[in-house]
């Protein structure tokens, strides 16, 4: 890279690397970002003086890489769409935005407690700096990784808490960020986008207003919801959006895909869509029939920065705030079916516990026996919650990842005073880091670079501003969304009194049960994750038999343990090596 030699891009176009400065003082942003020219120039000021926080300010998502003098800094974004891992040897210290890059400078193995702990709590900062690769550590998000002459070391950049911001106040400010970023991808290229739910809608409107959008809907007759309805109406009333029904077939199923893993694009972390891959083939394709390669906008993350689960009901508890407490449980209660009283004894063991107390529980809970299984959301509200996946390991695998916690519960120095907002950057983590797999996906295959605006920086930072109970208040389907853009004339009046949701959940069943067969194999006798003792066999197979029953069953916890299988298969057909030619790295 120009100014920044000792740095190098593998696969990145052309335009979406850009540098500025030279020698002492030099500036890289890697990915979509909105900044001019002159704003890159013009920022090397910053970092002179190692501002780094203002560097991850502009419109878009974007890795940046910078000198001052003898300081090296590298800044991730906050969701994982650019994640940052490094290694540190006596010769100096490697990086890189892929783990499994710098795993195989010397062929370093998975970690098997990180990924214990993936499957497990599914939360990405529990291990702190730990990686899925042993030897290879992390930057947790929110974190830069700073590089001198005699040291390397994660510095905190982003405050581990915002100042509150009141819903209408910064209404206009989420709506004016969300415009920047998705008017930062519009260079030009064809630009189709999802059109079914409230965020996505939202994005397609914004695009429209600058070019036509193709749109598609997953239609799928399975599904039970009113997205396609809703889909051909918007399509209707706002100008320049070409809208396409994606029907559903046999294969528009979960797990479709798992029987030709070959077939799926290599990902640096287990990831979600192995699950989808053929639901996002099926929309894709629809997209490239009508369309050139362009760029597609997801509303991915939407849901997390929009609205908020109830678990903020446990900090009403902690801050005192008994009446507010009391009245959001009553309107919780009543879209649960549930009584009042059952809602805030979930939620009052929470209020009363720290993270590192909670980390030190699930560690004495993992020396016991499984549990019994229970639906998740039937079990207490909770910093750090083991899901189901943690009950089908072995007793010797989950006595490490026992101690693994009880370690990093001592060593715990920021521990957050809010469960909503460490559950809720937990949550955009996993999102982050399964929408890069879709990425890999719609580029590898279909050549279409894949949008996900409400994962930015400056949207995350206006959205989270917005104290969770503000933002999930029952009764109030995103308020945060509807106040930002009603009396805008960007998105009809009648999406954004929309109340509600599709789901998946039809289509979820159809593939345990057609699939069944496929998943006992993938997680039968050769599972890598059974050789690791990471699962067994026998819960395994009692969740595809409740399936095929249509009974309840941790699907949360089966989608985890597939994605993580199909990534350790993928890994052993992975040839990698390394060579350094005349100041060129290659791999």
């Amino acid at each position: 890279m120009p100014g920044l030699g000792e740095v190098w891009t593998a696969g990145w176009p052309q335009a979406q690397v850009r540098t500025a400065g030279d020698g002492a003082v030099a500036l890289a942003v890697i990915g979509v970002c909105g900044a001019s020219g002159n704003q890159l120039e013009g920022a090397l000021e910053l970092v002179r003086h190692r501002k780094w926080r203002e560097l991850t300010r502009w419109p878009g998502s974007y890795l940046v890489a910078a000198h001052s003098g003898p300081v090296f800094a590298v800044i991730g974004d906050l969701s994982g769409q650019h994640p940052v891992f490094y290694r540190r040897e006596t010769a100096g210290t490697w990086w890189s935005t892929s783990a499994t890059a710098l795993a195989r400078l010397d062929g370093a193995p998975v970690d098997p407690v990180a990924l214990a702990a993936h499957l497990a709590l599914g939360q990405p900062d529990v291990l702190a700096e730990k990686s899925l690769f042993r030897s290879v550590r992390r930057v947790p998000f929110g974190h830069l990784l700073e590089i001198t002459p005699d040291r390397a070391r994660v510095v905190r950049y982003e405050p581990a808490a915002y100042e509150p911001a009141d819903l209408r106040e910064a209404a206009p400010v989420v709506r004016a960020v969300l415009a920047e970023a998705v008017e930062a991808r519009l260079d030009g290229r064809p630009v189709s986008c999802d059109l079914a739910g409230l965020d996505s809608t939202t994005l397609a409107c914004l695009a429209a207003r600058r070019q036509a959008v193709t749109a598609v809907t997953f239609a799928d007759t399975r599904l039970k919801d009113d997205d396609l309805a809703y889909a051909a109406r918007t399509a209707t009333a706002v100008p320049d959006v070409d809208h396409h029904a994606v029907p559903g077939g046999k294969e528009t199923v979960y797990y479709a895909a798992v029987d030709d893993i070959a077939g799926l694009p290599v990902t640096d972390a287990p990831n979600a869509y192995a699950v989808t891959a053929t639901i996002k083939r099926a929309v894709l394709g629809t997209v490239a029939d009508h369309l050139a390669p362009g760029v597609h906008f997801t509303g991915s993350a939407g849901d997390a920065l929009l609205s908020a689960p109830p678990v903020y009901i446990a900090d009403l508890l902690r801050r005192r705030q008994h009446r507010r407490a009391w009245q959001h449980a009553q309107g919780h209660a009543r879209l649960r079916n549930t009584s009042v009283w059952a809602v805030l004894a979930q939620h009052r063991p929470a209020a009363r516990s720290t993270l590192p107390d909670e980390w030190r529980g699930a560690a004495a809970e993992l020396q016991t026996g499984p549990r019994p299984w229970m639906p998740q959301d039937q079990r207490p509200a909770a910093f750090s919650p083991l899901l189901a996946t943690a009950d089908w390991m072995t007793g010797d695998a989950r006595h490490q990842l026992a101690a693994a916690l009880t370690s990093a519960a001592a060593q715990l120095t920021e521990a957050p005073a809010s469960l909503a907002a460490w559950s809720e950057e937990q949550d955009l983590a996993r999102v982050g880091t399964d929408v890069n797999g879709w990425r890999e996906l719609a580029l590898s295959e279909y050549d279409i670079e894949l949008a996900a605006p409400y994962l930015d920086n400056e949207v995350r930072r206006a959205c989270l501003a917005v104290p969770a109970e503000q933002r999930g208040a029952p009764g109030h389907f995103k308020a945060l969304l509807a106040e930002a853009f009603t009396g805008s004339g960007i998105v009809p009046g009648f999406v954004l009194d929309r109340r509600t949701k599709g789901g998946f959940s039809g289509v979820s069943y159809a593939g345990l049960v057609e699939h069944a067969p496929a998943l006992r194999r993938l997680l039968g006798p050769s599972s890598r994750l059974g050789a690791m003792g990471l699962i067994t066999e026998e819960p395994v197979a009692a969740m595809l038999t409740r399936a095929a029953a249509g009974l309840p069953l941790a699907k949360g916890a089966l989608h985890l343990a597939v994605a993580a299988e199909v990534w350790l298969r993928q890994l052993e057909g992975l040839a990698v090596w390394w060579e350094e030619t005349r100041h060129v790295a290659a791999a």
